[in-house]
Order: C-alpha cells, then structure tokens, then sequence
C-alpha cells in the first residue's frame, strides 16, 4: 500500500451487492472504491487498469468465477491483495484459497459487521480469517501432505514462469534459458525473482530439489 488511502475494487455479478459493499466501505474515510466489476475477466482488467490495493472477490459470478480470477491476479506478482467475500462457508473453500493465494476470506452474512477490518487487514498485508474459522485452517494443515503443498505452489507460477524453474534446475544459465524461449537474459532473472518469490527458492538447488519432488525433470 503505497499511501494512507486504501484503493479497492468490487467483484460481485449482482449489482445490488456491489451497492451494499461501497455503502459498507463508505463508511470508513480511508477507503476508496475506485471499481467495479461483475465477473473475474472484469476484475483482473480492473486490475491492470487501477493497480488497487485490494480486490473484494465473490466466488460464484457468471462468466470468470472469483476463484479463477485470484490465481491470475496472484500470478501476476503485483501487490493487489484479494479478499474472498462470498456466501460459501468456510469448510468449502477456505484453505483451497488461501493456499491459491487468497489474503482473506470473509462470508457475506459478516460483512455489514467485518468487512472494513477485513479490507484494511488484507491491505496491510495480513491475512484476514474469522476466529471461528481457526478449526477449518487446523483441518485443513493436518491432512495436507507436503508435496500437496508443493503442487498448489507450482500452481501458481505462470507457464513462462515454469518453463524458467524447469530449465534453470537441469542447468540452464540465463543467457541459454534466454536463448530457448526466445526472451532476454535480463528477462530470465525478472522471472527468477518472481520464482523464489512464489515459492521460496533462492539458490539452483533448490530448484533441483523443488523440479526433482514434483517430477519436472524425467524429461531432462
């Protein structure tokens, strides 16, 4: 969040419900919505277009669901934040989404209470869950196996982004990397940066280790 001012861009296909949330989000003088859309499609446009801080996401629209539309927002690498808000308990799609890389998750039956705490936590770059919601996150870590985990990672890397992880972790340097998928070597490192971003990774290694867990590298 570059200023004071919190930008925010709505996502619902319902356009009373849009008109609730900017009433809600009125209310607070450090907000302002400078959007509105009525699908995913819409909201990443939005995206491009207002660079916001915060993206207040329904799950079930027509045209590009919310959930779509949070992986390619998050993939994108900026620093928009999404915050879920949507009737669907958080059993159903809590963890699927924060894993995705969702910033919060709130149900719509709480936002008249909650959603300007929600926007400002997400803005700041906290992840916003509902204290009730502890027991479905313990769940949801419990059953996980680790290279679940990895694959949800690998899921939100770009396939250019891919193609760079791959290539680097069978010893490609940046210029050959370059030379293959026809981009700079400069262009490489941008993508390298992303990579250990999304993932963690910071040395070739453990991108060996990453590549060899999921299995990218049968085809070297």
């Amino acid at each position: 969040m570059k200023s004071d001012l919190i930008r925010v861009v709505l996502a619902d296909d319902h356009t009373i419900v849009r008109a609730g949330l900017k009433a809600v989000l009125g209310t607070a003088r450090d907000i302002d919505v400078v959007g509105e859309a009525r699908d995913g499609k819409e909201a990443i446009a939005l995206v491009d277009r207002f660079h916001p801080d915060v993206v207040v996401m329904d799950l079930s629209m027509t045209g590009m669901d919310g959930a779509t539309a949070t992986k390619e927002i998050v993939a994108k690498g900026e620093d928009t934040r999404v915050l879920v808000l949507t009737m669907h308990p958080e059993e159903e799609f809590l963890v699927p989404l924060l894993e995705a890389g969702a910033a919060g998750y709130l149900v719509k039956s709480a936002a008249d209470r909650e959603l300007v705490d929600a926007v400002r936590a997400v803005a700041k770059g906290d992840v916003f869950v509902r204290p009730t919601a502890a027991r479905v996150l313990a769940k949801g870590l419990t059953r996980k196996d680790p290279q679940d985990a990895d694959r949800d990672r690998y899921a939100r890397l770009t396939e250019r982004e891919r193609d760079v992880l791959r290539l680097t972790a069978q010893g490609y340097s940046a210029p050959e990397i370059g030379e293959r998928l026809f981009i700079s070597p400069k262009t490489v490192d941008t993508y390298k940066q992303r990579i250990n971003e999304k993932l963690g990774l910071s040395h070739r290694a453990h991108y060996v280790q990453f590549a060899l867990r999921l299995g990218l590298l049968q085809e070297a």
